[in-house]
């Protein structure tokens, strides 16, 4: 049985940093394409990080291009979301999701097979 479980989320002032983790169990990061999502109330489910089998690849949407990064730790089977310069607007539940491709090349929610509970980050001004 595949589990995602995010943590690191939490409140931060504009210009700060949070570091949001994705553990996986029944699931190997490296094999597969995975995903950061985010949501906020009233709004659609957007894709904001991917990154391809074996960190081959990775996109970004451009409202975080530049200040986003995704990672994983394959020994800890671990997907990471380090987020800087933090603005207003990234105030969301964020989401860990995972797929049973290879290929990465969609934020479509419907090629996602897995996904976590959600964490909480708050920025404030």
């Amino acid at each position: 049985q595949v589990q995602l479980v995010e943590s690191g989320g939490g409140s931060v002032h504009v210009g700060g940093s949070l570091r949001l983790a994705c553990a996986a169990s029944g699931y190997t990061t490296r094999r597969y394409c995975m995903a950061w999502f985010r949501q906020t109330p009233g709004r659609e489910r957007e894709g904001v990080a991917r990154i391809g089998n074996f960190g081959t690849t990775t996109y970004y949407a451009d409202s975080v291009q530049g200040r986003f990064t995704i990672s994983q730790d394959n020994t800890k089977n671990i997907l990471y979301l380090h987020m800087s310069s933090l603005k207003p607007e990234d105030t969301a539940m964020y989401y860990c999701a995972a797929t049973m491709e290879t290929s990465c090349y969609t934020f479509a929610r419907s090629r996602y097979n897995y996904w976590g509970q959600g964490t909480q980050v708050t920025v404030s001004s």
